[in-house]
């Protein structure tokens, strides 16, 4: 797998004795969350998993060198059942990605760490990481954070449409892998198609609103996307993920810096 993490943020590259070196109390590790899934004609499977190694990368590639941050190997297969149907999705049951990251927030504590971030660039794994967030700090005492895309990036320049409704494969996913891994997308098997359109509400939504519907891509969408990446440019894919990253970047130092509230 392709990787823009810096060698000296990979906790995987230290030896056991580097690792006990390290400060348990400040030291903040972060888990990749994401999936191996299809995303069109055009983008790897690996589009979700390979955005979280490049923003997670270039984020730590900004933060100090006094800093004790690491990033763990990612956990590349998520709840991908939204797209089971399409050939190549590889999924887990909802138990089975609970029960993996809890077991890795177990080894965390168990080696005397006291932070851990889960990042997740995977739709279908949001709930869940919110979920596993409050459990490990509640069972192993853990100071838990959760951070989550692109961490809430402007994205200058993206229509209304694409920016609300273009969640899979669309303009922004494929704009990051035109600027980082252009020989993995396929320019001409561009396809576009939304599950729902800003200019006509409807009462259910497909989510993020108070009354949802749930939804499979293969009842809406023959081609696996959710979105429109004809606009998708590779210098707006490195102008998005700097920005990204550097909102990253922020939020890993503030969870590397922060105290407990009221004493806990």
């Amino acid at each position: 797998m392709k990787t823009w993490i810096p060698d000296s943020r990979n906790f995987a590259f230290l030896t056991w004795k580097q690792v006990d070196a390290l400060p348990r109390g400040s030291t903040l590790l972060v888990l990749p969350t994401a999936a191996i899934e299809q995303h069109g004609h055009h983008l790897p499977l690996a589009t979700d998993t390979l955005i979280n190694n490049l923003l997670l990368g270039k984020a730590l590639a900004l933060i100090p060198q006094d800093l004790s941050i690491y990033a763990l190997p990612p956990v590349c297969y998520g709840k991908s059942n939204e797209h089971l149907g399409f050939p190549g999705t590889l999924s887990v049951s909802a138990q089975t990605f609970l029960a993996v990251v809890r077991d890795i927030g177990a080894s965390v504590a168990a080696g005397g760490f006291r932070r851990l971030a889960l990042y997740n660039t995977h739709g279908g794994n949001t709930s869940l990481v919110d979920v596993l967030a409050r459990d490990l700090r509640a069972e192993f005492g853990l100071r838990t954070f959760s951070l989550f895309g692109s961490a809430g990036a402007p994205f200058e320049g993206v229509s209304e449409q694409e920016r609300t409704w273009g969640f899979h494969a669309g303009e922004i996913e494929t704009a990051y892998l035109l600027h980082a891994a252009p020989e993995l997308v396929q320019t001409d098997e561009f396809k576009a198609n939304y599950i729902a359109r800003v200019e006509q509400p409807e009462l259910l939504k497909p989510e993020g609103s108070w009354a949802n519907f749930a939804w499979l891509t293969k009842d809406i969408s023959s081609s696996g996307v959710l979105g429109d990446p004809t606009a998708a440019t590779a210098a707006n894919g490195e102008r998005w993920s700097s920005e990204a990253a550097a909102r990253i970047a922020e939020a890993l130092i503030a969870m590397c810096k922060s105290e407990p509230r009221h004493g806990a």
